[in-house]
């Protein structure tokens, strides 16, 4: 979401921007001198508070405008908190440690018996935020309709706590298939997914269970992104300022649009509704939310909803990839851009810069499993280069590997 006005200022005398930018775009960076005043060399470190010539991030909620008095300020290793997703989605740990060690190319079919498509990847990083309000879902074989096969993934991003995300993480796609199993005819994708959407957001706003012990809390809520892949088809639902890309011959083929309060329709709709949009560090809704639908919030309905927008479209062999991302990656990252770092990425053709975890750790192990994961990776780290002050997720789907 959106986050504070940035001016871009020339580095000071010894320091330097880093080597991921491409035209135009702003890049902060917190740097140290070596103890050789000749060589001046910089090091590129794990951004913490404090002095010491480091930047510190915003102290505000880039999703939400805080209501009560706080601050956003992380602890010394917040920085490089990264969780992997592989394609047992039902083996999860912590916050911070790898899920699986499988092979993200390996096909499931656990679920149809229907071997369904792609290699795929995907990671979380904390960043400079206090909390991990993001969660990722990769749910491959999620159901087998007509003898087809499809494989579900989501990225949500959650604001003023992960409850939320953490539902619709565990519960939507679940829903999905409910509403996919009442269609007795052709699938009507955007009658599901508005059907599914609904569902989550009325359980999210009536279950304390469903919200454990942060339920109750009518501020809370997530975006939402996601991907169904079929053999046919990719559908794409979105709800918020989560974003899908896909690769497509080369040409960048955008699969949402971001809704944002000042987005024309969606300013229409609003005050139509009887509500306002006030600049207060960005436009956001009624001065507190810079997104204009998502799941939860229950507080500031009927002006923010539930509803997604559905995009539907045919595969065909120039289909390359595809990304779904929280804006942690898109506020500091184009499409364009983000799209050929991974198509490089994908060819052998471009490597992570940074190892953030150091040679032989766990996470750089695992990461040389899976392409697919590499170019998450390497986004996520590239975004951060870029000085986002956001949680970043980012799922990368191959789809034209062998298993589709």
């Amino acid at each position: 979401m959106m986050n504070a006005l940035r001016r871009r200022s020339p580095a000071p005398n010894g320091f330097r921007r880093n080597a991921f930018s491409d035209s135009g775009s702003d890049s902060h960076y917190s740097a140290k001198r070596t103890t050789s005043t000749r060589r001046k060399r910089l090091e590129l470190r794990r951004l913490k508070s404090g002095s010491g010539g480091t930047i510190s991030p915003d102290d505000h909620d880039p999703k939400r405008k805080r209501l009560e008095n706080g601050s956003e300020d992380f602890g010394e290793n917040r920085a490089t908190e990264m969780t992997l997703s592989y394609p047992s989605s039902s083996d999860r740990s912590s916050e911070n440690d790898v899920v699986s060690s499988r092979d993200s190319g390996a096909r499931d079919t656990s679920r149809s018996g229907v071997a369904t498509c792609p290699a795929h990847g995907s990671i979380s990083l904390i960043g400079r935020r206090r909390e991990m309000e993001d969660a990722v879902a990769v749910e491959l074989g999620f159901l087998n309709k007509d003898s087809a096969g499809f494989d579900f993934f989501g990225v949500y991003d959650g604001h003023g706590g992960s409850c939320v995300a953490h539902a619709c993480r565990d519960r939507l796609h679940r829903l999905l298939v409910e509403e996919m199993e009442e269609e007795t005819t052709s699938l009507d994708w955007e009658k599901v997914m508005v059907g599914c959407f609904g569902k989550m957001d009325e359980e999210v706003n009536r279950s304390g269970s469903v919200l454990g012990a942060e339920g109750g809390s009518a501020t809370v809520g997530s975006t939402a992104v996601v991907a169904v892949v079929g053999e046919e088809e990719v559908v794409v639902a979105n709800c918020g300022d989560s974003r899908a890309v896909l690769s497509r011959g080369g040409v960048v083929v955008p699969m949402s649009s971001d809704h944002k309060p000042d987005r024309p329709d969606e300013l229409e709709r609003i005050e139509g509704a009887g509500g306002r949009v006030i600049n207060w560090n960005g436009n956001r809704v009624l001065g507190v939310l810079a997104t204009s639908r998502s799941i939860g919030d229950h507080y500031l309905k009927p002006f923010v909803i539930p509803k997604p927008e559905v995009k539907v479209i045919k595969r065909n062999s120039a289909d390359e990839f595809l990304i779904l991302a929280t804006d942690g990656l898109w506020d500091v990252v184009s499409n364009e851009f983000a799209c050929q770092v991974v198509k490089r990425c994908l060819e052998g053709r471009m490597k992570r810069k940074f190892q953030a975890f150091g040679n032989g750790s766990k996470f750089n192990e695992v990461v040389k499993e899976s392409r697919a994961t590499e170019a998450a990776a390497l986004l996520a780290e590239l975004a951060m280069a870029r000085g986002s002050n956001d949680n970043i997720s980012v799922v990368v789907v191959e789809l034209n590997h062998a298993g589709k």
